[in-house]
C-alpha cells in the first residue's frame, strides 16, 4: 500500500523496526477538502467537507517508558519528551503529538509512553488540514491502543483543543470532524453550532475535483487569522445585545447585522457580511447536489471565492489569478480552499475541460510568477482508521 513518495506501509513498518527493535500498529487518518463553507466553522454556521485519499501514517506501540519517542520521516527529525505540561517539545510538528496527549490527560485519562514513526502524503500548507490529520491519528491510536473509549467527536475536539493550547490556532472543529468522520464516496454536512452533521452522496459523472496549490504556504497560527475570527465575535456581541437568540454569528441575517452597522468597524461588517452569505450558500449547494445541479454548485463556490478575496480578505494574488484562469477555461467552480493566506483553490471542472484547463492555468501561473502550480487530483475517501496489514 502506497502511502507517499518512494514509502509504503512495508517500508514504514521497517523503519520503525530499525529504530526501536520491535514492530507496531499501523494508523492513519487524512486530509479533507471542503467544498464549500469557509470560516464558517468556528462562527457556528455549516461546513461541507470531505475526506480524502491522502493522510497521515504512523507506526505505532505502547513502551515501558514514561516517554514518547518520535521519529518524523517528512522531516527527518527525532525526538523524546515526557507528557508534563513543562515538557512540550521544541519541535513543531512535535507539539501535535504533544498537545494530543495533553489534552486526553486533561479529560481524566492515563497516556502511556509509546514508540512512533511517521509519515504523511497530505501537502504541507496546501490547505488540506496536514496538522488535523497529525492529531487525529495520534488522538483515534491512542484512544484504540489504551482502550479510552472516547467517542469521535470528542476525539475531534481533542485535537481542536491541541490547536488551541499548543499550535495557537484558534481553529474550529471542521478540519478534525472531517479527518476523523470521513466516509468514502460522501461530503458531510456539519452544523458547527449543534454538531448534528449529514452524509451526502457526492461522486458527479462526468466531473473531476482538482486543487490547485500555488505554493504559496499560509501561516494560519499568524495574527490575520485570530483578528478575523475577533472581528466576528465582535460583530456577534452586538448582534445579541438586540437579538439575545443569537448565540453564533451564522444565527444572525443581514437585517441584524445592518441594524448595528454604525457600532462596529467597516472591516468588522465586512467579515461578518462574508460570513451570514456563506451560510446560505452551503444550503444552496446540498440542494443543488440532491438535484444533480451542478452550475449551482459551481456558481455558490464561485460566490465564496469572491466574499474570501474581497469581504473576508484572506485571498492572495496567486490565488484570485487561478480563479480567473478557472472562470475563463470554463470550470464549473472554483474557489479558494483553507484557511487562506495562499495555498489551494479547489476547482469542479468537467472531465472534457479538465486537460485543457490544467495545461493553460501551468502555462499562465508560471508566466506571471515564475513557477507552475502542483495539481493534486483528489478522492473522497474513509476517515481515520487502523490498517490491517495481514
Amino acid at each position: 500500500m502506497k502511502i507517499g513518495n518512494n514509502m509504503d506501509i512495508n517500508t514504514l513498518q521497517s523503519l520503525f523496526y530499525q529504530r526501536f527493535n520491535n514492530q507496531g500498529t499501523i494508523y492513519t487518518s487524512p486530509g479533507r477538502v471542503n467544498l464549500i463553507g469557509e470560516h464558517t466553522d468556528y462562527n457556528g454556521g455549516f461546513v461541507f467537507p470531505g475526506a480524502i485519499d491522502k493522510g497521515i501514517y504512523a507506526c505505532i506501540r505502547l513502551n515501558d517508558l514514561d516517554r514518547v519517542r518520535a521519529y518524523s520521516i517528512d522531516y527527518d527529525q527525532y525526538t523524546e519528551f515526557s507528557l508534563r505540561e513543562e515538557d512540550k517539545p521544541a519541535e513543531h510538528w512535535a507539539c501535535y503529538i504533544f498537545g494530543v496527549c495533553r489534552e486526553i490527560q486533561k479529560r481524566g485519562y492515563t497516556v502511556h509512553g509509546f514508540d512512533t514513526v511517521f509519515c504523511g502524503d497530505v501537502p504541507l500548507g496546501a490547505g488540506m488540514s496536514s496538522s488535523a490529520a497529525l492529531e487525529s491519528t495520534f488522538a483515534f491510536a491512542l484512544n484504540d491502543l489504551l482502550h479510552l473509549n472516547i467517542d469521535k467527536f470528542e476525539l475531534a475536539r481533542i485535537g481542536q483543543s491541541t490547536e488551541h493550547n499548543y499550535c495557537g490556532v484558534k481553529c474550529g472543529i471542521m478540519d478534525q470532524f472531517a479527518s476523523l468522520f470521513g466516509k468514502a464516496g460522501n461530503l458531510m454536512r456539519l452544523n458547527c453550532a449543534t454538531m448534528e452533521y449529514e452524509y451526502f452522496p457526492f461522486n458527479p459523472k462526468g466531473y473531476k475535483v482538482v486543487l490547485l496549490d500555488t505554493v504559496v504556504k499560509h501561516e494560519l497560527a499568524s495574527s490575520a487569522y485570530n483578528k478575523r475570527r475577533e472581528s466576528c465575535e465582535n460583530a456577534c456581541r452586538h448582534i445579541a445585545a438586540r437579538h439575545p437568540e443569537v448565540k453564533f454569528l451564522s444565527d444572525a441575517d443581514m437585517a441584524m447585522l445592518n441594524e448595528v452597522k454604525a457600532e462596529i468597524s467597516e472591516e468588522d461588517y465586512l467579515r461578518a457580511e462574508y460570513v451570514i452569505g456563506e451560510k446560505q450558500r452551503v444550503l444552496d449547494v446540498c440542494d443543488a447536489l440532491q438535484r444533480g445541479d451542478y452550475k449551482t454548485v459551481g456558481d455558490r463556490m464561485y460566490g465564496t471565492h469572491y466574499g474570501m478575496s474581497k469581504l473576508y480578505e484572506v485571498s492572495c494574488a496567486e490565488l484570485d489569478f487561478l480563479n480567473d484562469v478557472a472562470k475563463e477555461c470554463g470550470v464549473t467552480g472554483s474557489r479558494v480552499m483553507g484557511g487562506g493566506f495562499g495555498g489551494c483553490t479547489i476547482n469542479l471542472v468537467k472531465e472534457e475541460l479538465y486537460d485543457n484547463f490544467i495545461a493553460t492555468a501551468k502555462t499562465k501561473f508560471s508566466a506571471k510568477f515564475g513557477h507552475e502550480p502542483k495539481i493534486y487530483d483528489v478522492v473522497i475517501s474513509n476517515g481515520a482508521r487502523k490498517i490491517d496489514v495481514s
